[in-house]
């Protein structure tokens, strides 16, 4: 079983707030609703404190699980300006580069934003979910390599060595994504689900379907299990 842990340093943690999926849940959709339990569908919770990560990652080590960590390169903030995330979470971004160093974890590259920039805060009433994905069909081609270029600068020159796999946040990609992947040194694809716009074979890029044999987490995941007693 592979373990994975998405979302790490995403600002969507913070801005991607919607009621949970439940009949007729559109008459629910308003703030506060949206952000309190039992309504609350995703967002705000907070980042892993690096006391979080120590336990978490102390956990896998004992069960020899060596967990691919899926980090967002940058934290989008209010004004759509990027806050790298060595910047934003130094103590987190150290622990884990040490990890990685040590070959305790693996990185994954999950996108420089996470979301469409500019789109990403919630709404007073209705749910901003759809733009917390960053890789739609939609977007023009220099987006994705843009993002793709950005993001693999930002991670591989703090972690110093190479990012060799890509994670789409929320399973979207596209063939603009894939196109882009070309000209990067992303060599794996995991997603539950191909591109969004084409059954194109790719070449040179391998796609890995994590519906069987992964178990896929979310940072927010971890944050609720350590605060089990």
């Amino acid at each position: 079983m592979q373990v994975r842990i998405d979302d790490v340093g995403a600002s969507t943690k913070k801005y991607n707030q919607h009621v949970k999926s439940f009949p007729f849940c559109s008459v629910f959709d308003f703030w506060p609703l949206k952000v309190i339990w039992p309504f609350k569908g995703w967002g705000p919770y907070k980042e892993l404190t690096l006391k979080e990560w120590q336990e978490a990652l102390s956990f896998f080590e004992k069960n020899n699980i060596k967990p691919i960590i899926a980090i967002t390169a940058c934290w989008v903030e209010r004004n759509n300006t990027l806050t790298p995330f060595p910047k934003k979470f130094p103590g987190q971004a150290n622990f884990l580069k040490e990890k990685f160093l040590q070959g305790k974890i693996e990185i994954a590259n999950h996108g420089l934003t996470h979301c469409v920039v500019g789109k990403h805060l919630p709404k007073l009433v209705g749910s901003n979910r759809e733009f917390h994905r960053e890789f739609w069909s939609y977007l023009p081609y220099e987006t994705h390599e843009k993002h793709l270029f950005a993001s693999q600068k930002i991670l591989e020159s703090f972690f110093e060595k190479p990012i060799t796999i890509f994670v789409p946040s929320g399973n979207i990609w596209s063939l603009s994504t894939y196109q882009a992947l070309l000209k990067t040194g992303l060599k794996k694809v995991i997603a539950n689900r191909y591109m969004q716009d084409s059954e194109e074979e790719m070449q040179g890029v391998e796609f890995i379907d994590d519906k069987e044999g992964w178990l896929v987490l979310h940072d927010r995941d971890l944050k609720l299990e350590l605060k089990k007693p």
